[in-house]
C-alpha cells in the first residue's frame, strides 16, 4: 500500500505553497466555557473558515462604557490595544498592556513581489459611501446557487441567503456545486456574474464605491425561517459619528444560568481514599475541576495551584459536613464526579431525535424574548444575551491566573442601559439590578465586572446589527483613507530615523516596525497579567541584532502567541536599535521614550482618528488586495481560485501573526481525506474495469489502462468490507427509525425479515465485489452505455483533481488561523468584488455569519478596489 503522505501529482500541487521558516508553532489554550463574555481560549478549529458550515462568533469592536463608568478605566481611550480582536463582550477595566505583534518576513514578499508597499500612486483614491456618484446600470437577474453536500468538503453547507427583488443583494447565478462530490463547472461553462446586488444604488466607475439611496427596509429570508425585516442602514443617509447612538432602546435584559443542582448522594469526591460530604457551594467548585479532569488544563501546574487556592477559600466558608480536613491537592480524587458527568453526557447524547427537538423547542421558547431588542423602533438582534456561568478561568497561553474561580454573576452585579421611560426588564433570578442608566452615547445594553481580571463584560447588539455594521464600515473606510496620507507619513518617519532628538528617533523606529511588520502598538502591563508585549513595550531581550542588517524578534504577542521573525531592515533602523540597546539591561524597555498614547497622538496629526491599529488594518487589506490581483489564475477552476484566495489570506495571517498550532485532529482529518481520495479512485477504477470488460478498444487508451497507483489489494478488500458494514448499519438505523415512526402513528412495526433481507443484499454485493477483485474486470448493477461511463470517468477525474487541491490547501493552512483577519482586518468588499470579478460564489468563502455581518459589503461591483 502506498504511503499516506500526499497523493498529488506534480501538476496538482498547491498554487502557492506556504513558506514560513521562521514562524513558531505556539498555539492557544482551550475554549473558555460558555460565552462571548471573554475571548474564546480555544484554537480556531480546523474548519473554522469553511463557508456556511459552522457559525462563527464574530468579534465586536469595543464600545466606550457609560459616562458614569468611564472614570473607572485606567487608560485613555486612545491607547491602541487591538480592539478588533477584543471579544464581543469583553473590555478591560484596566487597559491591557499587551498588544502582541504579528508578522513574518516571508509575508513581506510573495513570488518576488513586495507584499506591503507604498500606495501613493494608487489610482483608487479613498472614498466614502456618502459621496455622490454617477449612476450605472444594474446587473441582470441572477439565479439561485445550487449546492450539494459532501462529506469531504467543509461540513454540511447551509443554503445561501435568498433575497427579494431589489431589497438585499442577490445570490450569484453561477451553477457551481459543492467543491467535492459534485461537478465543478469551468468558468467558461457558466454565465459570468458581473454584479452581486440589485438594490437601488449608484456606483462610481472609478472605484465601485456606493452612493446610498434612501430606501430603508428590505426583506431577507433564511432557509426554513419566516421572512424578517432587515434595516438597510447603508442605503439611508446616516451619521452616527456624533455622541448620540440611538434615540430609543428597549430590551429584556440578560439570561442568567440556572442555579446549581447538587450531585446525587452516591457521587462523592474522595480525599485520601475517603468520601467527602461537600455542601453545595464547595461541591459546585469541585465539580468545575472534575469536569476538566482529562483535559490539558488539569495537567497544568499553574492551573491546579490557582484552582486549589480558590477552592480552599470556598471550603473555609463551606467546609465538608463529615469534618474531613482538605489541605493537600495531591490527595484529592475527583474521578467519581468526572465519571458521573461523563455518564450524564452520554445520556443526553442517547436521547431520541424527538426528545432532543422538544428540549430545543423549550430552550428556544424561553430565550425568544431575549434574542431581540427594539432600537429606534426597529427590531434588532442582541449578540450575547446569556450571562457566562461560574467556572474556572482558562485564559490564553501562559496566563498567570488560569484556574482561578470565576464567580456566579447575579443581578446586583449588572448595570442595565435602556431608553428613558421604557419598562425595566425583570431578571430571571431573584435580585435587583445594580443600576439602570439611559446613556444614548454608548451601544451596550448591559455590563458587569468579572472578578478574575477585573474586566468589564458587555452585552452588545449582534454582529449584523446596524450599529455594528456602521462601525465596521467606518473602520475600513478610515483604513482606505490612510492611502492618501501613507506616503507623507513614511517620508516623515524615514527622515526622523536620523533625528538628533532621541524621542523622535525612537518614535520613528517604532512607526517603521508598525508599518512594515504590522506590529501592534503595545501597552504597559500589570504584574498579574500575561507577559505579552507589543511594539512600544518591547524589551531589549526581545530584539537581537545580527550583522549586517538583520533583526531577530522573539516575544509573546497577543494571547501569548509567540512572535518570531528574522527580518532584514533598513540600515539606519539597525543602527538605531543598536543605539537604543546600549547601556541597558535585557529587562529594560527598548523604547524608553515612546508610549502608545504619544505615538497615536502623533499619528492623529496626519489624519483624524489615525492610530497604530488603523495601520494594521490598512496593511492587512492592501496586502490582501495585492496578493489577489497578482495571484489569482485566469481560466482556472473554482477550487484553483479558492486556493489562490486562501493563499492570499495566509499571507495576511502570517503578516499579522495569526498563528495557531496544528489542530490535534489535523492528522486524523487528513487521514479521512486520504481515505476519501482513495474511495474516489476506487470508483474510477471500477468504471475503468467496466469499460475494459465491455470493449477491447479501451485497452489501447492510456487513460483507461493505467492502474490507480495507490490502490492495492489489501486496501481494496478493507474498503469493500467497510462499504458492506456501512450499508448494514444504514439499513439497521432506517429500520429502527421507520418502526419508531410507525409505532408513534399507531401502526404495526415492520417484521425483522425486512431488515434481514437488506442485510443479505449487502452481503451478496460484497461477495460479488470480492469475485471481481484482482481480475481487472467489473460489471455494474444496471447496464449503462459506454459513452455514459466515459463521461462518469471524466467527472471523477475532475473530482479527484479538485479534492487534491482541497487537501493541499488544508495542509498549507494547518498552522495559520485565517478567521481573525477575515473577520477583523480584511475589508469584506475586497472579497465581494473579487468573487464577482472571478465568478466565484461568495458563499464558498464567507460563512453565513459573515454574510450576516457584512451585508453592506455585498453592494460593490467587480471593479471595486481597496
Amino acid at each position: 500500500m502506498s504511503s499516506d503522505a500526499y497523493m498529488s501529482s506534480d501538476d496538482d500541487r498547491p498554487l502557492g505553497s506556504l513558506q514560513n521558516d521562521g514562524k513558531a508553532n505556539v498555539g492557544r489554550g482551550s475554549a473558555n466555557g460558555y460565552a462571548k463574555g471573554e475571548a474564546s481560549d480555544s484554537p480556531m478549529s480546523e474548519d473554522e473558515d469553511m463557508p456556511l458550515s459552522q457559525v462563527t462568533a464574530p468579534k465586536s469592536e469595543p464600545v466606550t462604557p457609560a459616562k458614569s463608568l468611564r472614570r473607572k478605566r485606567a487608560v485613555a481611550l486612545d491607547s491602541s490595544s487591538d480592539d478588533d480582536d477584543t471579544p464581543l463582550a469583553s473590555s478591560p477595566v484596566k487597559q491591557s498592556a499587551t498588544t502582541p505583534m504579528p508578522g513574518t518576513s516571508k509575508a513581506s514578499t510573495v513570488n518576488g513581489h513586495k507584499a506591503v508597499k507604498a500606495e501613493s500612486d494608487d489610482k483608487h483614491s479613498s472614498t466614502t459611501v456618502k459621496k455622490k456618484r454617477a449612476p450605472t446600470k444594474k446587473g441582470p437577474p441572477q439565479k439561485k446557487l445550487k449546492r450539494e453536500d459532501h462529506d469531504a468538503s467543509a461540513s454540511e453547507g447551509e443554503e445561501a441567503i435568498p433575497v427579494k427583488k431589489e431589497k438585499v443583494p442577490r445570490k450569484r447565478k453561477s451553477k457551481v456545486k459543492e467543491d467535492t462530490g459534485a461537478d465543478v463547472e469551468e468558468p467558461g461553462k457558466s454565465k459570468p456574474t458581473k454584479k452581486r446586488a440589485t438594490s437601488n444604488k449608484v456606483k462610481d466607475g472609478a472605484d465601485g464605491s456606493v452612493t446610498p439611496q434612501p430606501k430603508k427596509k428590505g426583506k431577507v429570508k433564511d432557509e426554513g425561517e419566516d421572512e424578517e425585516e432587515v434595516y438597510r442602514w447603508w442605503e439611508a443617509q446616516q451619521n452616527n459619528d456624533g455622541e448620540v447612538k440611538w434615540q430609543t432602546l428597549e430590551h429584556n435584559g440578560v439570561i442568567f444560568p440556572p442555579p446549581y443542582e447538587p450531585l446525587p448522594s452516591n457521587v462523592k469526591m474522595r480525599y485520601k481514599g475517603k468520601e467527602v460530604d461537600l455542601p453545595s457551594d464547595s461541591e459546585e467548585v469541585a465539580g468545575f475541576y472534575a469536569a476538566m479532569l482529562e483535559t490539558e488544563h488539569a495537567q497544568d501546574a499553574t492551573f491546579n495551584k490557582n484552582f486549589f487556592e480558590d477552592w480552599l477559600k470556598v471550603l473555609q466558608d463551606h467546609p465538608p459536613r463529615n469534618k474531613i480536613k482538605i489541605t493537600k491537592f495531591e490527595d484529592c480524587d475527583f474521578r467519581p464526579m468526572f465519571e458521573h458527568f461523563e455518564a450524564e453526557k452520554a445520556k443526553k447524547k442517547a436521547l431520541s431525535t424527538a426528545e432532543k427537538k422538544e428540549l430545543k423547542k423549550q430552550k428556544d421558547a424561553f430565550e425568544e424574548k431575549y434574542i431581540t431588542c427594539l432600537l429606534d423602533g426597529r427590531k434588532e438582534k442582541v449578540g450575547n444575551f446569556r450571562v457566562e456561568p461560574p467556572g474556572l478561568f482558562r485564559g490564553r497561553g501562559d496566563h498567570p491566573k488560569k484556574g482561578a474561580l470565576k464567580f456566579r454573576v447575579r443581578p446586583d452585579d449588572i448595570t442595565i442601559n435602556i431608553g428613558e421611560g421604557t419598562p425595566v426588564p425583570v431578571p430571571n433570578m431573584p435580585g435587583q439590578w445594580k443600576a439602570i442608566v439611559h446613556d444614548q452615547t454608548v451601544t451596550w445594553l448591559a455590563n458587569w465586572v468579572e472578578n478574575v481580571n477585573g474586566n468589564y463584560k458587555y452585552v452588545f447588539l449582534a454582529a449584523g446589527s446596524s450599529l455594528k455594521g456602521q462601525s465596521d464600515m467606518q473602520k475600513f473606510e478610515k483604513a482606505r483613507e490612510l492611502k492618501n496620507h501613507v506616503d507623507r507619513i513614511r517620508k516623515d518617519y524615514s527622515a526622523d530615523l536620523r533625528s538628533k532628538v532621541m524621542a523622535d528617533r525612537q518614535r520613528a523606529t517604532a512607526m517603521y516596525f508598525i508599518d512594515k511588520l504590522a506590529l501592534r502598538a503595545g501597552n504597559e502591563k500589570g504584574e498579574d497579567e500575561a507577559d505579552t508585549v507589543g511594539c512600544c513595550s518591547l524589551r531589549c531581550e526581545h530584539v537581537t541584532l545580527e550583522a549586517p542588517d538583520f533583526l531577530i524578534f522573539d516575544f509573546l504577542g497577543k494571547d501569548s502567541i509567540r512572535y518570531y521573525n528574522r527580518v532584514s531592515v533598513d540600515p539606519q533602523v539597525f543602527k538605531n536599535i543598536k543605539l537604543f540597546k546600549d547601556n541597558k539591561e535585557n529587562s529594560d524597555n527598548l523604547f524608553d521614550r515612546v508610549n502608545t498614547s504619544l505615538l497615536n497622538k502623533h499619528l492623529a496629526s496626519y489624519m483624524k482618528g489615525l492610530t497604530a491599529k488603523v495601520f494594521r488594518t490598512y496593511n492587512a487589506s492592501i496586502t490582501f488586495q495585492q496578493q489577489l490581483d497578482e495571484g489569482t489564475p485566469a481560466n482556472a477552476t473554482i477550487q484553483e481560485k479558492l486556493n489562490a484566495y486562501n493563499h492570499a489570506n495566509r499571507m495576511v495571517a502570517i503578516l499579522c501573526n495569526h498563528q495557531r498550532s496544528a489542530p490535534k485532529t489535523h492528522e486524523q482529518s487528513m487521514g479521512k481525506m486520504r481515505d476519501r481520495l482513495r474511495s474516489l479512485k476506487y470508483d474510477r477504477m471500477k468504471l475503468r474495469h467496466v469499460l475494459l470488460s465491455m470493449d477491447p478498444k479501451y485497452k489501447k487508451q492510456k487513460q483507461y489502462v493505467d492502474d490507480e497507483s495507490d490502490l492495492d489489494d489489501d486496501w481494496i478488500e478493507e474498503y469493500e468490507e467497510s462499504i458492506k458494514n456501512k450499508e448494514i448499519e444504514k439499513a439497521e438505523k432506517k429500520f429502527a427509525k421507520d418502526n419508531e415512526k410507525l409505532v408513534q402513528e399507531g401502526n404495526k412495526p415492520q417484521p425483522d425479515s425486512v431488515l434481514q433481507e437488506k442485510i443479505e443484499a449487502a452481503e451478496a454485493e460484497y461477495k460479488r465485489l470480492a469475485k471481481e477483485r484482482g481480475t481487472g474486470k467489473a460489471k455494474l448493477k444496471r447496464d449503462r452505455a459506454p459513452e455514459k461511463i466515459e463521461e462518469a470517468v471524466q467527472k471523477l477525474d475532475e473530482k479527484i483533481k479538485t479534492f487534491k487541491l482541497q487537501m493541499d490547501d488544508r495542509e498549507a493552512g494547518k498552522e495559520v488561523a485565517l478567521g481573525t483577519s477575515k473577520i477583523n482586518y480584511l475589508d469584506p468588499r475586497i472579497t465581494a468584488a473579487w468573487c464577482s470579478a472571478h465568478n466565484v460564489p461568495i458563499e464558498k468563502i464567507f460563512s453565513k455569519t459573515l454574510l450576516t455581518k457584512f451585508p453592506w459589503a455585498m453592494e460593490v461591483n467587480d471593479t471595486w478596489k481597496f
